[in-house]
């Protein structure tokens, strides 16, 4: 049976702002970020969500509680949180190194996750909660980064996504026979 999840970038924080490198740490939302999350609330209200899990990041919970007006119970899981990027957390993002050779594993001698940990754990924890009998139309807000290694393990994401995620982004997947399969990438400008 097809079952549908819409996974959602969180709001834009004061670290993305302030252009501050934020996996494992938090930062507050900012005024943007919540105008963000009540954006899509029309959206979302026409979902008829069954069920919502949230990364167990503030920022992440809160953009699932402005985007749901507070009217959903949801679930927080840290299995949805964002890539550790270890010593690296809160320093400017000018030291994130670009994708290329080595980059899968660059975090893990700083006492961060490798993509492939990432993905991993993105992979469980979505099969999980899709495997669910009664779960049938599922909201989900998570990260950037864990988002976009979610989908490299399903699509090449370079053809499907764009290099960046923007905040606020909902992804439209259907899952059907273990496999999710991206439908369309829903941009802050069409809730205008």
């Amino acid at each position: 049976m097809k079952k549908t999840l819409y996974m959602m970038r969180h709001g834009e924080t004061l670290f993305n702002l302030r252009h501050k490198i934020q996996g494992a740490c938090d930062s507050p939302l900012t005024e943007n970020g919540i105008a963000q999350a009540k954006k899509v609330v029309k959206f979302v209200r026409n979902l008829n969500i069954d069920h919502a899990y949230s990364s167990s990041a503030e920022r992440a919970s809160d953009t699932l509680e402005h985007a749901t007006e507070h009217r959903i119970p949801y679930t927080r899981l840290k299995a949805l949180k964002e890539m550790n990027f270890g010593t690296f957390e809160g320093e400017s993002e000018d030291l994130n190194p670009k994708r290329g050779p080595g980059f899968d594993d660059f975090f893990v001698p700083y006492g961060g996750e490798s993509r492939k940990d990432v993905r991993e754990r993105m992979v469980k924890a979505l099969t999980e909660i899709m495997e669910k009998d009664d779960h049938q139309n599922v909201f989900v807000v998570s990260h950037a980064g864990a988002t976009m290694t979610f989908a490299s393990h399903w699509h090449d994401v370079d053809e499907v996504l764009p290099r960046r995620l923007p905040n606020g982004t909902i992804l439209k997947w259907t899952y059907e026979d273990k496999r999710f399969t991206l439908e369309e990438a829903i941009y802050q400008e069409h809730h205008d």
